[in-house]
């Protein structure tokens, strides 16, 4: 008897959505100069002015906790730091507690030569969304936030990441933690300035004088005994919580951390009664937005105001339980 033909295994076909991602990445890549030899017609690739971003933008982290955050192969990031420390941008020095972990840090040139790149790329997106109108500009941020989101869980460090965080509610100490960060972050990021800390710090000082843990919680995330990341739901009303001090740390952001927490004060908020999540957020604070959206909150009210030194959109947002 003839031994049949081999069928050939059928091939399920492609998701367009699929091809419709790996399009915009050509588009957007071959946009913003990525193909380039140089990144921003600079000597460094863009894993290189990664490098240099998380550098200024963290407090000495340690060769391996970049290594892993980043999702670098352990011998390619040893190169491109063996290169900048030979530039002289990057000093490595050993870590007190443990000579075998190198601790990371710019120097003065380093951080000069960071500062040019960051003016460059900012200047540079500038001109790329410059002819669009306002309402389109902010459109297309809201939907990057939005991507940010959506894909931050799904990122190739992530799963490892995401399982070294723990959540865990408040100690002596978190909450003025939580007021310090606040004050920092956003006068780094966004310019405001100490009148913010001030209302931080009353709605903090009110969480821990009235809290009752039965129908109000803080959670704060944990990663190797370091905070990253934090979050208030208190008691509005017998049947509304407020939803407060949402934060997520940069070296914790796109790992899914900033849903994690908004989930978890949902599901506190259900479990103790409440009918309705309430919070105030202002209209530039893309990334959160874009994960209250997700979890389910609508915008029901914005109003401009002038606060903390700047010129702002408050939004009410809500979410039915």
């Amino acid at each position: 008897m003839a031994a049949s033909a081999a069928v050939p295994a059928r091939k399920e076909p492609r998701d367009p959505r699929v091809d419709a991602i790996r399009r915009f990445n050509r588009f957007y890549t071959q946009r913003i100069g990525v193909l380039d030899e140089g990144l921003l017609h600079s000597p460094f690739s863009l894993t290189e002015a990664r490098v240099l971003y998380e550098l200024a933008h963290r407090d000495r982290p340690a060769a391996v906790d970049l290594c892993r955050d980043l999702a670098l192969d352990p011998g390619y990031s040893s190169r491109i730091l063996r290169r900048l420390e030979k530039l002289g941008l990057v000093r490595r020095v050993p870590a007190a507690d443990d000579r075998r972990r190198n601790i990371l840090a710019l120097t003065d040139r380093g951080r000069a030569t960071f500062a040019d790149l960051d003016a460059r790329s900012a200047d540079e997106i500038s001109q790329l969304i410059a002819p669009l109108s306002d309402a389109d500009r902010t459109g297309l941020a809201e939907a990057l936030a939005t991507a940010e989101s959506l894909l931050g869980t799904t990122r190739r460090s992530g799963p490892a990441a995401r399982d070294s965080i723990v959540l865990r509610s408040h100690r002596p100490g978190d909450i003025g933690w939580v007021v310090e960060r606040h004050g920092a972050l956003y006068a780094d990021e966004y310019g405001w300035d100490v009148r913010f800390e001030c209302l931080v710090a009353k709605i903090a000082g009110a969480f821990l004088e009235q809290n009752d843990p039965r129908t109000e919680r803080a959670f704060i995330a944990e990663r190797d005994g370091e905070r990253v990341g934090s979050v208030l739901l208190v008691r509005g009303s017998k049947r509304v919580a407020r939803l407060r001090l949402l934060l997520v740390e940069p070296e914790a952001r796109g790992l899914g951390l900033g849903k994690r927490l908004v989930e978890e004060c949902v599901r506190f908020a259900r479990e103790s009664g409440y009918r309705k999540v309430v919070l105030w957020t202002q209209r530039n604070l893309l990334a959160a937005r874009a994960i209250y959206r997700a979890a389910g909150f609508r915008k029901t009210a914005d109003e401009r105001h002038t606060s903390f030194g700047a010129k702002l959109v408050a939004e009410t947002w809500e979410l039915e339980l």
